[in-house]
């Protein structure tokens, strides 16, 4: 019997017999949906829904389980080998008993025919007999070969049972052998289930999903900027919905003609300094907002500043547009993805006398607007400065079911985000004053 048909046939048998393996079952398999569970708190706060680090730890556990069941595997497939192909050797003890044991059935068999063949002369000569002497001495003779037969018969019997006896030992062996080996293959099974189920657990709740009701409005920005000019406005972020969560205010400002776009200066106020920010980028994170509890808001001081060159008198006006969102992440979901606004203005030449002016009305983003940078610190990796990484970014695009179409970027970059007291900003709650507590970001800390 070969190797590959040894283990063929005592598989088949392994696999018959009832086997018990403890194996943990698969981390969020089944049940609610991550991202639908995050979306809808329980009414008793959560407490059976797995956080996004619960879900990191329990896919780091479920890989590093379903590693170490590859080297089992891979150790017990080399066992099972091992142990066949030594139970295959002549010199393997329970090999050799089997075949001493057949050898000894053989030699009864002979010595059974042999028995048999004494038992027919005998009677043989018995009817050949003349004589009452030679009749008596040929019964006598008769009988003897009859209780050899008898002798022999049951030697037989006990030989081929030494010989079954033998070779069940043997089967047994390799039926252990490839039994161990298939619980560890089963093992390996249940840990790639649970390590698929892990994995898609993590995904769906990585995934960005959009909430309308974290809105982020421009509150005193005019429609038409003179330019040589400066105006102050307010960036306010106000969470409608009910979860507690960590923001990370988005604004950028351009205009329309990229070649006047450098004339253009965007800056924030963290309460004691004003940073700018990048104009060669589409929007930037302004700083962090640690708790925006539900109805609560957020505001940031801000100041747009058209240089005199973008439009000199006489000129032409120019056009140009801010944009305003969140970024957001709680326990639960390390993406959320408030709407974006755009705000269109206009540029005045030097010198103009624009009057009364209306504030900018907010509209839906252009084409290419809504490309989101990624949070500071996004809850998927908290230390991770990912927007300062200028890498992959968000996209903001929402499917029918309202969640976003990508997944930011992990780019493993530290952290470069200094906390700052936004004193001058004020955070408004019903009744009470919000602190606004934020991280800023290190391209704003070197502008």
């Amino acid at each position: 019997m070969t190797l590959n048909r040894a283990l063929a046939t005592t598989v088949v048998a392994a696999v018959a017999a009832p086997v018990v393996l403890a194996a943990a079952a698969p981390a969020f398999a089944h049940g609610t949906p991550v991202t639908q569970a995050a979306a809808r708190p329980s009414a008793s706060g959560q407490e059976n829904v797995p956080t996004y680090d619960d879900l990191k730890k329990a896919a780091a556990a479920a890989k590093k389980a379903y590693d170490d069941a590859v080297v089992a595997e891979s150790e017990g497939r080399k066992e099972v080998e091992a142990t066949l192909k030594a139970l295959e050797s002549e010199s393997h003890p329970l090999n050799k008993a089997w075949r001493d044991a057949e050898k000894a059935a053989k030699d009864a068999a002979d010595a059974k025919d042999a028995a048999d063949q004494d038992v027919t002369d005998a009677k043989a000569a018995l009817e050949a007999a003349g004589s009452e002497a030679e009749k008596a001495e040929a019964q006598k003779a008769l009988d003897a070969a009859e209780t050899a037969q008898a002798e022999a018969v049951e030697a037989l019997e006990t030989a081929r049972g030494k010989a079954k006896s033998a070779r069940t030992e043997l089967d047994d062996a390799r039926v252990a052998a490839t039994r161990k080996y298939h619980l560890v293959k089963k093992a390996l099974s249940e840990a790639r289930t649970a390590k698929e189920a892990a994995d898609k657990a993590l995904a769906e709740a990585r995934e960005c999903v959009r909430d309308n009701a974290l809105t982020s409005v421009a509150v005193g920005l005019p429609s038409k900027v003179v330019a040589g000019e400066s105006v102050d406005f307010t960036f306010r972020v106000t969470n409608g919905g009910t979860r507690t969560l960590s923001v990370d205010p988005l604004a950028g400002a351009h205009l329309k003609d990229a070649r006047l776009d450098e004339a253009l200066k965007v800056e924030w106020s963290d309460g004691s300094a004003w940073h700018a920010l990048d104009q060669a980028k589409g929007a930037e994170h302004l700083g962090r907002v640690d708790e925006l509890k539900p109805g609560a808001r957020s505001e940031v001081k801000m100041r747009l500043t058209v240089g005199a060159k973008a439009v000199e008198k006489g000129a032409k006006n120019a056009e140009g547009f801010a944009l305003f969102a969140a970024d957001a992440f709680d326990a639960y979901k390390p993406c959320v993805l408030g709407p974006m606004k755009r705000y269109d203005f206009e540029v005045l030449p030097v010198g103009s006398e624009p009057g009364d002016v209306d504030d900018a009305k907010p509209g839906k983003p252009g084409s290419g607007d809504d490309e989101r940078p990624g949070p500071g610190e996004t809850g998927a990796d908290h230390g991770k400065d990912t927007s300062a990484q200028g890498g992959a970014g968000a996209s903001a695009k929402s499917g029918a079911d309202g969640e976003a179409g990508g997944d930011l970027a992990e780019t493993g970059a530290s952290s470069a985000t200094l906390p700052l007291t936004l004193a001058g900003a004020a955070a408004v709650t019903v009744g009470a004053g919000a602190v606004f507590v934020v991280r800023r970001r290190k391209a704003a800390a070197q502008s």
